[in-house]
């Protein structure tokens, strides 16, 4: 392998001025190049949006996966590229030996009729589980993923070379700063005197010299901030994708809600069959108890236990974003009008697009007046801009005082 020395030593010597750089930075004996308020917010909203997205990611890993080593395994498989082997869930699980049990006790019997019809009701919830964690690791886990690992990297990676630009900006500045000093030492030692020519042109020549460093100075101090200002370019125009992030992953967690919707209704209604299913063998399973048992001819009779009665509630399908018009009933947002107190000002953070004529399309940063309504969704409000009213989603909004 051949060796560029003189890259390698010009390496070595930027790492070494950015290293010297950072340290009297940190030792309060340089000066730092102050990034502007609206990039430092930028900044800390991308490290919030960060952290909180590992910690959503992982939680919910372990609600889908509760066991660790599972969890693992799935890692691992994914780090070496290949498929995750088909898990049984808990619920199919326990169906299994459920069956099972009912074939050795008899599946004639009062309880082995039980532990089937139980054991088909847990195998069905097992297989909505699985669904369920399938949906949700497309829908709401890959996204989150593909951030970390996809754009979070690329914000991380420009981050660090704009804080190296920056190093090398603010050393140039400090090399500069000392070569303009020197030179104006060198220029007013020069002694005029005809008695002391010789000190006069040594003093001359240092002069010159420090000119030039000057100059080379300022020539270098100009390049590296027009590195430092295309870089920053770069990584705002990276931070402000963040608000794309926040819609992309507000759309996926509705998906997720929704799902996990879907799948509880599902183990609602499995169990609600269940529980009629068994109902129907109270009598059977009472009457052979009390046949099988030495007491039964003087204990009184025992109702069989059942769980407990729960009303049916129907599931209604909702579209995620726009509101249950069933609950709300009607709205005409121009018959309306605002309370005499109650409404605020709102910045609207995101663009949106009106659905239907009763809502109100919201463009990002500009400022409209919000208020609610009795009875109303509390995911939503009216919101007024001018003479146009419409309906508006609260998570598009920043409330002001």
């Amino acid at each position: 392998m051949e060796f560029n020395v003189k890259k390698l030593a010009s390496d070595a010597g930027v790492f070494f001025s950015r290293a010297m750089q950072f340290t009297e930075e940190k030792l309060g004996q340089a000066e730092k190049t102050e990034l502007d308020a609206h990039f430092e917010n930028l900044l800390a909203r991308a490290d919030c949006t960060k952290n909180w997205t590992e910690k959503i990611l992982r939680q919910t890993e372990v609600l889908l996966q509760p066991n660790p080593s599972a969890r693992v395994e799935e890692f691992l498989y994914e780090k070496l590229d290949r498929k995750v082997p088909s898990r049984v869930t808990n619920g199919e699980l326990l169906a299994q030996y459920m069956t099972e049990a009912a074939n050795d006790f008899g599946p004639g019997t009062p309880y082995g009729k039980t532990l089937i019809k139980v054991g088909e009701t847990q195998r069905r919830l097992g297989a909505a589980e699985r669904e369920f964690i399938r949906s949700a690791s497309i829908n709401f886990l890959t996204p989150l993923r593909n951030f970390l690992e996809g754009d979070w990297r690329t914000i991380s990676k420009e981050r660090r070379i704009l804080q190296n630009r920056r190093l090398d900006l603010d050393a140039c500045k400090a090399r500069l700063k000392k070569a303009k000093a020197a030179e104006a030492k060198a220029a007013a030692v020069p002694d005029f005197q005809e008695t002391r020519p010789r000190n006069y042109v040594l003093s001359a020549s240092a002069s010159a010299l420090w000119n030039d460093e000057v100059e080379k100075a300022e020539h270098e101090l100009r390049l590296t901030q027009t590195e430092f200002d295309r870089q920053a370019e770069v990584t705002r125009l990276l931070l402000e994708g963040i608000s794309s992030t926040h819609v992309n992953h507000l759309r996926c967690l509705h998906e997720f809600v929704e799902s996990q919707t879907n799948y509880y209704a599902q183990c609602y209604q499995f169990m609600l069959d269940l529980q009629k299913q068994l109902g129907r063998f109270s009598g059977t399973f009472v009457g052979n108890a009390d046949s099988a048992s030495p007491a039964a001819a003087t204990s009184p009779p025992v109702a069989a236990a059942t769980l407990p009665a729960v009303p049916t509630i129907p599931v209604v399908p909702t579209i995620v974003g726009v509101p249950n018009t069933v609950a709300e009933g009607a709205l005409n947002p121009n018959e309306v009008k605002p309370p005499a107190s109650g409404t605020r000002r709102a910045r609207v953070l995101y663009d949106y697009e009106a659905a239907d004529s009763t809502e109100l399309a919201l463009l990002a940063d500009e400022m409209i007046t919000v208020y609610s309504l009795p009875g109303m969704d509390p995911d939503w409000l009216i919101g007024e801009r001018g003479n146009q009213k419409g309906k508006v989603p609260v998570t598009y909004l920043e409330l002001l005082s």
